[in-house]
């Protein structure tokens, strides 16, 4: 009748946390019970240690193909699965060739293959002049698309002006997917920096005011298109009231932020410290309270990693340059971890975590109804951690590519002991159990 179950004194599910047995069947949930059923069924029991849907990090750059020697397949989604991430969505850069045309779509599908230890979805690209590029590629199956308001830092994914906004949104809406916006309007000139290693004046030259314009700019245009529209990585709290207001007349708007904004403060970033480096930049704490305010209050939505790894010496650690140095921060394997030690900080609870890295950023590239939460009927895809258990991370336990995270040294809690997809368990106490069983998902 079912192929296993699986008990825990700490089931998070939709209604609430407590004592559960998941029942499955054919890589599925086939019920969520309080007794076990009749019958000789297989029982895991993992005691007090948390009963989770699986991670889903919706904002990840693998990078492969063209600079594989930054991330791949491989490496990002055995990382995710030692994390307890259990599916991942791709963005379209900073592959080469960029994820902006059928052809390279159909590129970065072939790399993948045999390569997916978690499951995987990819968002399509927005660069200006291939909005004839949009219905095609949502033919191919990306989940949604990904645009920039600023330099992306690869100059084969040029930021978008409104014009270009005002081609391809009409085209994404009538499709009834996702925009996804980095929302930097960098019209403004902060001056040169006179120390290219403070800290204080990279912050300085990357102000709130841009944030503030470009999400001003993308409500105005979610209004005008009926388009989901999505920003990433919120880092300028000044922006919430504005995207609050917008919730509430009925807009299809979402907000994410990372982890990073939520766990690190300007002022505990000393000068030279590239490894700290973002665009958006980490803001100083009395912002980044009033993100976790946001976030408490639902106006944010869920919190993402941002993954956006680079070799080494792309992050100038050795002189510290935060002008010269590569902006973006690796961090997969912890977001869990993350979160959740910081959570614990600010009066949050386990099942705030599950809301905020399971449910909620499922909805993003429409999985609701089969990711993120432990209900009858969705995917198997779960995780076993212990929100007690501590551990400091240091490079050799990390799983993606390069070692180089802000992350390094520091005491997190929520030590993840099993990961599961769709009921065959890939991961438990530190060893990988099985790899490629991670499966591609394609819209519709």
């Amino acid at each position: 009748m079912f192929d296993f179950a699986i008990k825990s004194d700490r089931t998070i599910m939709p209604d609430g946390t407590d004592k559960a047995i998941v029942l499955i069947l054919d890589g599925k949930i086939a019920d969520v019970v309080s007794t076990l059923p009749g019958g000789d069924i297989p029982v895991i029991d993992v005691g007090n240690d948390v009963l989770m849907a699986g991670v889903v990090d919706p904002h990840v750059h693998i990078n492969e193909p063209g600079r594989t020697e930054w991330e791949g397949f491989e490496t990002a989604t055995k990382s995710a699965i030692a994390g307890g991430i259990t599916t991942l969505i791709e963005m379209p850069l900073n592959a080469s060739p960029v994820t902006t045309t059928v052809a390279a779509f159909t590129k970065k599908l072939e790399v993948a293959n045999g390569k997916a230890h978690c499951n995987l979805g990819f968002w399509g690209g927005i660069i200006p002049g291939n909005e004839k590029e949009i219905d095609p590629l949502i033919g191919k199956g990306v989940l949604g698309f990904k645009a920039f308001l600023t330099h992306s830092g690869i100059d084969e994914f040029p930021n978008v002006s409104e014009d270009d906004l005002r081609k391809a949104m009409p085209i994404i809406a009538g499709n009834q997917l996702p925009l996804l916006v980095h929302c930097e309007l960098t019209n403004q000139n902060a001056g040169p920096s006179r120390d290219r290693r403070s800290y204080q004046e990279y912050l300085a030259s990357r102000p709130k005011k841009w944030e503030n314009d470009a999400i001003e700019l993308m409500i105005r245009l979610c209004a005008e298109f009926n388009c989901r529209v999505h920003i990433v990585h919120l880092s300028s709290a000044e922006a919430i009231g504005m995207v609050n207001k917008a919730k509430n007349g009925g807009l299809p708007i979402t907000v994410e932020t990372g982890q990073h904004y939520l766990y690190f403060n300007a002022e505990e970033i000393q000068d030279g410290q590239t490894q700290f480096k973002c665009a958006p930049p980490i803001r100083e704490k009395a912002n980044n309270e009033l993100l976790w305010e946001g976030l408490k209050e639902r106006v944010i939505d869920f919190v993402a990693t941002d993954h956006s790894p680079a070799p080494p010496e792309m992050k100038a650690l050795e002189s510290g340059d935060f002008v010269k140095a590569w902006g973006g921060i690796a961090s997969l394997q912890l977001a869990l971890p993350v979160l959740w030690t910081a959570a614990q900080r600010h009066g949050c609870g386990i099942g705030d975590v599950a809301r905020w890295l399971c449910e909620h950023p499922a909805r993003l590239p429409g999985l609701e109804s089969t990711k993120g939460k432990i209900a009858k009927g969705y995917d198997a895809d779960l995780v076993v951690w212990s929100p007690e258990n501590s551990f400091v991370v240091t490079k050799y336990m990390i799983h993606h590519r390069h070692k180089t995270t802000p992350y390094l040294g520091e005491r997190l809690f929520g030590v993840v002991k099993q990961t599961w997809l769709a009921g065959k368990k890939v991961f438990e106490n530190g060893t990988f159990l099985h790899f490629n069983k991670g499966k591609i998902i394609r819209n519709g």
